[in-house]
């Protein structure tokens, strides 16, 4: 019996992105943000925002990106709360990117790429967020699976936090700093890859211009910093010149700030759906 071949991931983000524009809104549950919404800081009200979130925004954005933690402090109800949250966005059309930043070595690595990357695990993503930091090859595990379920990663390489440029730009004996190596390794997982790579890196959208690094690496570029951060979308071309179409820049408290009503959250997204769309057209 002749297997299904899987889409990968990359085939699938230009897809989603083509159609409904570059935006990824954060899902990203803190304990100030459910107050701001009127909720609790506990399993009622951590299931009220995620759920509010995807029923206002799934069918409309191109991508959620949950963050692990936020549901990982209320222990194995929180977990719960997360495998509901992904599989409802998921079933609404919208990809999930995993924001959990994962990193070990050998199985461990392995263990967490089968927690988010295997179809067969209640909280299976479309793509997750790891740590390089061991060493690129680290990743391995993850690569592998991801080649093998169609998924995808996003490799931390130029982070907008001000202390990563302690690691992220340190220069190796070959003369290339640590973020340009681990975009190189990301340009060679994506070789040949069409419309794009499944093979991503986290780069800072407030990180100013980044011309000295090779950003175009046929894959996509997962990019924080837009709303309350300070960057904007106008920044994105000038940030990231000729890779600016592959950009997913992400949203977290400026749309999520407009909640729990739904239409006024719908309404945010769309805005900065619409300036981003016109930032990387234009």
């Amino acid at each position: 019996m002749t297997e299904t071949p899987v889409t990968p991931f990359g085939t699938r983000l230009r897809a989603a992105m083509d159609a409904r524009g570059p935006l990824c809104v954060g899902i990203d549950p803190h304990a100030a943000l459910l107050s701001s919404w009127g909720l609790n800081d506990d399993i009622a009200g951590l299931e009220k925002f995620s759920r509010t979130v995807v029923e206002a925004l799934a069918d409309s954005v191109a991508v959620f990106k949950p963050q692990a933690a936020f549901f990982e402090r209320f222990g194995s109800k929180g977990i719960a709360v997360l495998e509901r949250t992904v599989a409802d966005a998921r079933a609404a059309g919208t990809l999930v990117v995993m924001d959990a930043k994962r990193g070990d070595i050998g199985s461990t690595m392995a263990a967490y790429a089968e927690t988010f990357l295997s179809p067969s695990s209640p909280l299976f993503s479309d793509a997750l967020t790891v740590s390089p930091y061991l060493g690129y090859g680290s990743l391995e595990p993850a690569v592998e699976l991801a080649r093998r379920s169609g998924t995808g990663l996003f490799v931390l390489a130029l982070t907008s936090n001000p202390e990563g440029a302690e690691v992220q730009r340190a220069v190796r004996e070959d003369g290339r700093t640590i973020g340009a190596t681990m975009l190189g390794h990301l340009a060679a997982e994506n070789a040949g890859a069409s419309p794009m790579g499944s093979f991503g890196a986290v780069v800072g959208a407030t990180l100013g211009d980044l011309s000295s690094f090779d950003l175009d690496i046929n894959g996509p570029l997962l990019a924080p910093g837009i709303g309350a951060q300070g960057a904007t979308a106008a920044d994105l071309p000038a940030v990231f010149g000729a890779a600016v179409r592959n950009v997913v820049p992400n949203v977290s408290r400026g749309v999520l700030k407009h909640g729990p009503d739904a239409a006024a959250l719908r309404a945010s997204a769309t805005r900065f759906a619409d300036e981003i769309r016109d930032a990387v057209s234009a």
